[in-house]
This record gives C-alpha cells, structure tokens and sequence, in this order.
C-alpha cells in the first residue's frame, strides 16, 4: 500500500494542543490550510522534545548565518496562537518518529512526523536493518505528516507547545511529580503526612 503523506507547504496553522483535562490529556499536533485539517497524536514527552529541539536548531541555524536567516530570536508576540485545536480532533495516527531539518534554500523549517511501527526482527542486525528502512523516504511506508514552516512559525510553533506541556497539573514542591486534584502520595515524605 503507497505511503500517505499529508503534506502542507506552507499550513495556514500548525500548533500543538490538547484534549482532555490535565492528567488525562492527549496531545496532538494539528495543521491546517485551504480547509483541511489533520490531526496526529503523540506523548507528552515528544511534543516537549519537538519544541526543544526546534528551538535548538533555529538557534543554530541563526549563529551559523549570522543572523541573515529569517528566524527571530524569540516567538514574536504577533504570531502567538492561543486558540484552542480545530474541532473536531480527528487523529490520523500516532506518531512514532519525528524529524527536523532546515532548508537553508527555502529558509523553512521542515517537520516530519511518521506513524508509529511494530518492527518485528529474529537478532540486532535485523532490527537495525528494520529501523534504517523505516527511515528511507519510501512510497510504501507508514503514513506521515509532512510540514514546512518559515523561521517565525517554528518559534511560534515552539513557544506554544512549551507552554501547552506546561500547563498540566503543577508539580510537587518536594518530589516535583504532578499533583493530581484526587490526592498526591509523595515519595519524599514516605507515606507520612506532615503533622501526623
């Protein structure tokens, strides 16, 4: 079956969001343009990688050109995208593995996020043999969601998912595990309650 590939060059909107309430939120990418939306889950964890990483790279990609890439040093207040994800949230799939790279030609940041696979393999070599194909850009691979933005975008982009990853339950001052609103039993304090 021919690879899916859900690609929007350049999104109207690409963000990252939530449904749910905190402690059983699902996060989900989201791009959009010309009346199409698609919609990918992921863990929380790789949406915070996805961010950091971003961020990292436009560091880099700023420092290498000295400053002539079209990429701010920080998101800039005018792009901020406070509005929640387009309804209705419809996953295409669950992402497994996410790339990043910097067209300097085009100065866009180019997103890749692919389904998650089951990679079955008898030994070591298999399995590496099995990873390495799953990366080839192949027309028979798993779906993927394909998106490149521009400098300020991919702060924007950044900036918005940081704080979505954020906004979870708050952490505990001494274990800093979330709270959950039903009752937190830290660790740090070994079963016992102060006072008691």
């Amino acid at each position: 079956m021919p690879r899916e590939v859900y690609l929007y060059d350049p999104p109207d909107r690409f963000v990252a969001g939530t449904v749910g309430l905190p402690g059983r939120r699902t996060f989900y990418l989201q791009a959009s343009s010309g009346g199409r939306t698609t919609s990918v889950a992921l863990e929380k964890t790789q949406v915070e990688a996805l961010a950091q990483r971003m961020d990292e790279l436009l560091d880099e990609v700023v420092r290498r050109t000295g400053g002539s890439a079209a990429v701010p040093a920080v998101a800039l207040t005018e792009l901020a995208d406070t509005a929640p994800l387009d309804a209705p949230v419809e996953e295409e799939f669950r992402v497994g593995t996410m790339a990043l790279a910097w067209d300097g030609e085009t100065e866009r940041m180019v997103v890749e996020a692919q389904a998650l696979v089951e990679l079955e393999a008898d030994s070591e070599e298999d399995l590496a043999a099995a990873e390495e194909a799953l990366l080839q850009d192949d027309e028979n691979g798993p779906p993927m969601l394909r998106v490149r933005i521009t400098g300020q975008m991919a702060r924007a982009f950044a900036k918005r998912a940081l704080d979505v990853v954020n906004a979870g339950r708050p952490p505990c001052p001494l274990c800093s595990l979330p709270l959950d609103p039903e009752g937190h039993v830290c660790p740090r304090q070994n079963g016992y309650r102060r006072g008691e």
